[in-house]
């Protein structure tokens, strides 16, 4: 991915505004040519820039409104078979790996405490997972953000 150049960084603020805007409403926005802001966006798309549409979708409304984050520890060898059993649990929505004690972090959306407990023990039952440490999410105070981020990039510019 080649690194974001002036109008790229002017393209993604104007889309963090407004992520349903047109390219006819982002080119008047921006004083483009549609050509530009389409070229820009099937570049920028083919960079891999955009995350999928899923992520905006709140699991509340799928009857999911409790997060709950399940550091695991694994058998360091299993860890690519360990990530691909994880990730055929459905209530798992994301997972990271890890330095330090926990081998992955594992994001999962769940109904109510006593799901939450089924899934942990779902998570338990894989071969090769060692141990897992659950916390409860208490709500979201920062929802994900890349606006300063980007504001930050072109301030530099």
């Amino acid at each position: 991915m080649h690194s974001a150049d002036a109008v790229d960084l002017d393209l993604l603020l104007a889309l963090a505004d407004d992520p349903r805007a047109t390219i006819v409403a982002l080119a008047d926005r921006l004083r483009l040519s549609r050509n530009t802001v389409a070229a820009r966006l099937a570049r920028l798309e083919s960079e891999g820039a955009f995350l999928a549409l899923d992520r905006r979708i709140d699991p509340h409304v799928l009857g999911h409104p409790l997060t709950a984050f399940v550091e695991v520890q694994v058998r360091q060898k299993e860890l690519a078979r360990i990530v691909e059993d994880v990730a055929r649990i459905p209530e798992v929505v994301q997972a990271f790996g890890r330095s330090g004690t926990a081998d992955l972090r594992v994001t999962v959306a769940c109904r109510d405490t006593d799901h939450l407990f089924r899934i942990d023990a779902a998570i338990l039952a894989i071969d090769g997972v060692e141990r897992t440490e659950t916390s409860l999410s208490m709500g979201e105070l920062i929802p994900y953000r890349l606006r300063p981020l980007i504001e930050q990039q072109r301030r530099a510019r």
